[in-house]
């Protein structure tokens, strides 16, 4: 249950055992691979997750989305395990960007596939 709930915010439990801390770290990584896939993956999973969210209306998504992704590009690292954050960590904040921009110069998310 600890792993579940700490995909609320993303951030390891401090009250964690080495152990679990790690095991932790990849649980989390996991949940957030997508955020450094390919642009055209990404891009989709965007349109999904607005899909997701349609009974929001557009400026209220829009300001609530680019809070969420701003508060991952605010982090000085996006991924707790070396793994990760080497293979990931570029194309993932390239795609956040990316994102953002589209939130606040009034572009609609869209996958492109």
């Amino acid at each position: 249950m600890t792993l579940i709930l700490a995909t609320r915010k993303h951030e390891l439990a401090g009250d964690s055992g080495p152990q679990e801390r790690a095991d932790m770290a990849y649980f989390l990584d996991l949940d957030l691979q997508i955020l450094g896939a390919e642009a055209a993956r990404f891009d989709a999973y965007e349109a999904a997750v607005r899909r997701e969210y349609a009974h929001v209306p557009e400026a209220a998504w829009r300001i609530g989305r680019a809070a969420v992704l701003q508060r991952f590009t605010a982090r000085p690292r996006l991924y707790f395990s070396d793994l990760f954050a080497e293979r990931l960590e570029e194309r993932a904040r390239a795609n956040l960007a990316r994102s953002l921009a589209k939130l606040t110069e009034g572009e609609p998310p869209q996958a492109s596939v």
